[in-house]
């Protein structure tokens, strides 16, 4: 940019909303010719759309890191600062939001506008009043101009999100902070647009639209509407008073925290402030509230200055450049920002010196240094991509292939994914906008960023419906506009699914009687839409409570599934929970609560009905322990056999003969075949009933288990194992199957090795006798396993032979107990009856 030390420099100074920017707007386009440099690309857009206005598309330009638009009769520049072109001969210039030149980050290129930047006929620096003593200490002959601010800026003192008023803009200092307000505020105040300084041009359009057309009543944005962004905000709340600066997290200064606030208002209209909290760093101290309303702030001391004009002689040279030191006390070096440290990085590389031995090439690796890691992927992943970048920069024709940049583009044209991942692909798809937009890099530059900014703007508009999708709550608030003084009287429809409808509009599902308010209603509206359902949801309730009382069989069912915590079930719609019982087939039904709200002659009933359902559903799936219950309970039954019987149901039909060897002794002839004829197995090791081993028996076990125990329902061993590795899933006795050495056994299997083997022995008299080695090695079992069953049963190894490796075994014996007779006509002897006759 040409320097004109003869022309006025005039520096607007003053709080927000004061039109500063409006004034050099007007300033610039009363002169032949002139350029704005801008902090935000958002806001070099929304100043050229104006100036389009004035002057016509064909005279305008607009030039940032990512978009140019640079008409061939272009007169009048819209920019950021950054992207200023220093070899325009302007009659103005003007910098815009100039007190940034303290700013940790982009200081720097400020400072060097304020110093450089200079228009023909006129400059012009606007700020805030902290920059006055800068101004005045490095800018000779400038004319400082204050101006009020147009309206009263006041606090409001802290409110809740929930209260806070319409057209009110919520700030928070990082994207995940400003989803969680935008979320809230759908669920409490139905909704908000959102805006943050990563946003495109066109996303961030679009939802101020919404804000603007008063489509909902609060914005969530990011500190980026400090920046000169106009909308129609009467007040400002603050999430927070700390943000992250690039170097630390840190609370606010009274100037940025002005600068955000003094978006409240418009022109003459008075605006308010505020924080979410009244205590702790969130909340605002009285010293602040004070210097904010009056607009005192401390000045600015110094401003951050690197060489604007680098030496590109080498690249030791261009570094030397960049770090040397201000020589004017009201200047500081510049912290190394990502460009100087990428280039530090890139300077380490051997490649890189052999293809940096001409200035213009040191100025070209200059060039990708200070592509923007608009991704934020940190400084090595980000040097990985400027170097791909500069190899092809420093190699050939000096250009970017084709290939790549369209892969690159063709991978980020989808708009499928979430808020976030659409707003990563639009931050990878400013970086290679921001490749097209330089005038060399590519051999077509004008195609492929027509190609960019196409894809760029896909990706916005898909952000932009997302953002509305998941912010914004219009489905409530159109509701709420119809339904008007009493919402019972709206029409209300159920659907064949159970989705209850008011006007169109769903508001709840009815699943069975439970009746859930849309997820996505805001709490306030949960109220009013009850109101609505609640006259035909009572009648549809009522006619489900009769079909449930005369429910026919299939419609009934118990869940069974593993995790899952049993449950009665009506047409897939859990009606009744259970609680333990008098034992483990006759556990207590308690009917749901979503069933309270039918009367209690209906509700006594369905638990008739139920219980009836459930009582012959047990009887069908295990009758031998339903048979053995009546036994445990009748009290004409001999002790013995009432204690057997009821170790059996314990177990569900299945118990260790260890645990009751006891009273198993002293059962006579006549009562152990009267457990043989009901099914239960007299087993050597255990007691059991093999039709339980079948998977629906299995099922229904471990059903009635988790039912008594007050958990879930366990996974079961695999179906149709025999043997199962010890210690897995379902290798308990519970489930059938007895843990022997490494192994675990099913029951009725170790029964059938068991009389296998007494049958063996009977066959060989006093001889030592061998199993048949096939039965074994059928089931699967090792000799481990072997060893210990047949020492349960009472063998064991016999010598081998010398001449003979088959294992034989010998009967060591077991103690006998002479049986103690049962008394005739219990209910145990019809037990067996009924075993036997049907």
């Amino acid at each position: 940019m040409q320097r004109h030390h003869d022309s006025a420099v005039t520096a607007v100074l003053g709080p927000t909303n004061t039109g500063k920017t409006h004034l050099a707007v007007e300033r610039m386009c009363g002169h032949s010719s002139g350029m704005i440099g801008f902090p935000l690309r958002l806001l070099a857009r929304e100043v050229y759309d104006r100036v389009v206005k004035i002057k016509g598309e064909n005279r305008v330009a607009l030039i940032t890191g990512e978009e140019k638009i640079v008409p061939k009769d272009a007169r009048w520049f819209l920019c950021t600062a950054e992207s200023m072109p220093v070899d325009r001969d302007l009659a103005f210039v003007g910098v815009d939001e100039a007190q940034l030149g303290g700013d940790l980050e982009r200081g720097h290129v400020f400072t060097d506008r304020i110093l450089r930047a200079r228009g023909r006929e006129e400059t012009m620096l606007l700020g805030s009043e902290a920059l006055r003593p800068m101004l005045k200490a490095l800018v000779p002959g400038v004319e400082i101009i204050n101006r009020p601010r147009f309206s009263t800026l006041s606090y409001a003192g802290a409110k809740k999100i929930s209260r806070l008023p319409k057209r009110s803009a919520i700030v928070a200092f990082s994207a995940e902070e400003v989803y969680a307000v935008a979320e809230m505020l759908r669920r409490l105040r139905g909704g908000a647009a959102v805006v943050m300084g990563a946003l495109s041009p066109r996303t961030r359009n679009a939802q101020v639209a919404m804000f603007q057309a008063g489509e909902v009543d609060y914005l969530v944005a990011t500190d980026a509407i400090g920046m000169g962004l106009n909308m129609d905000v009467n007040h400002v709340a603050f999430a927070s008073l700390n943000k992250f600066d690039g170097h630390r997290q840190r609370r606010l200064t009274v100037a940025e925290m002005a600068q955000i606030a003094g978006r409240a208002g418009r022109h003459q209209r008075d605006g308010t402030f505020g924080a979410l909290v009244e205590e702790g760093p969130g909340a605002f101290a009285p010293e602040e509230v004070l210097a904010i309303e009056e607009h005192r702030f401390p000045p600015l001391e110094h401003l951050y200055w690197r060489q604007g004009e680098p030496d590109f002689a080498s690249v030791d040279a261009l570094i030397a450049s960049l770090e040397a030191k201000p020589d004017n006390r009201r200047l500081r070096a510049a912290p190394q920002s990502v460009d100087l440290a990428v280039l530090k990085r890139m300077a380490e590389e051997d490649w890189v010196r052999a293809r940096t031995r001409h200035p213009a090439m040191v100025a070209r690796l200059w060039a990708a240094c200070g592509l923007p890691d608009f991704r934020k992927l940190g400084v090595d992943p980000h040097t990985r991509f400027v170097a791909r970048v500069f190899g092809h920069l420093s190699e050939g024709q000096g250009h970017i292939p084709h290939a790549w940049f369209a892969a690159e583009l063709a991978r980020l044209d989808t708009v499928v994914g979430d808020v976030e991942t659409l707003a990563g692909k639009i931050a990878a798809a400013r970086s290679w906008a921001y490749i097209a937009n330089r005038k060399d890099w590519l051999a077509d530059p004008a195609h492929w960023a027509e190609r960019a900014s196409a894809v760029e703007e896909r990706l916005s508009d898909a952000l932009h419906a997302s953002l509305t999708q998941r912010f914004v709550d219009k489905r409530t608030t159109l509701l709420m506009r119809q339904i008007g003084a009493d919402p019972r009287m709206l029409p209300v429809t159920i659907g064949p699914e159970g989705e209850v409808m008011v006007e169109d509009h769903a508001i709840g599902r009815l699943d069975g009687f439970r009746f859930t308010v849309a997820a996505d209603a805001r709490a306030n509206d949960k109220r009013m839409l009850l109101a609505a359902a609640e006259r035909r949801l009572g009648d549809e309730r009522g006619k489900r409570g009769l079909a449930l009382a005369e429910a026919a069989e299939a419609d009934l069912s118990l869940r069974t599934e593993a995790g899952e915590v049993p449950v009665l079930l009506w047409r897939g719609f859990t009606v009744a929970t259970f609680a333990p019982g008098q034992s483990l087939v006759r556990p207590r039904i308690v009917l749901d609560r979503a069933l309270d709200c039918l009367d209690v002659a209906l509700r006594a009933k369905i638990e008739q009905r139920l219980r009836t359902w459930f009582g012959e559903a047990v009887a069908r799936a295990l009758p031998g322990p339903i048979l053995l219950d009546t036994v445990q309970r009748d009290p004409a039954a001999s002790p013995a056999s009432r204690a057997v019987a009821a170790a059996l149901v314990a177990g569900g039909g299945m118990v260790a003969r260890s645990d009751v060897a006891a009273v198993l002794d002293t059962l006579d002839g006549v009562a152990r075949k009267a457990f043989r004829r009901a099914g239960v197995t007299i087993g050597a090791l255990d007691l059991f009933d093999p039709r339980l081993l079948k998977p629906a028996a299995a099922r229904w076990r471990r059903a009635l288990f988790a039912i008594r125990n007050g958990g879930m329902v366990a996974e079961g061993p695999r179906e149709g194992a025999s043997v199962l590795l010890r210690g897995v899933v379902g290798a308990t006795l519970a489930d059938g199957y007895r843990p022997i050495a490494a192994q675990a056994v099913r029951i009725d299997l170790i029964e059938r090795i068991a009389r296998a083997a007494h049958d063996a022995r009977g066959a060989a008299g006093r001889q030592p006798f061998a199993l048949d080695p096939a039965l074994a090695l059928s089931m699967g079992l090792t000799p481990p396993t072997i060893e210990k069953l047949m020492a349960g049963f009472g063998f064991r190894p016999a010598p081998a032979a010398a001449n003979d490796p088959t294992q034989r075994w010998v009967w060591r014996g077991l103690p006998t107990v002479r049986p103690v007779a049962a008394p005739r006509g219990t209910a145990f002897a019809a037990l067996a009856d009924l075993a036997v006759h049907g």
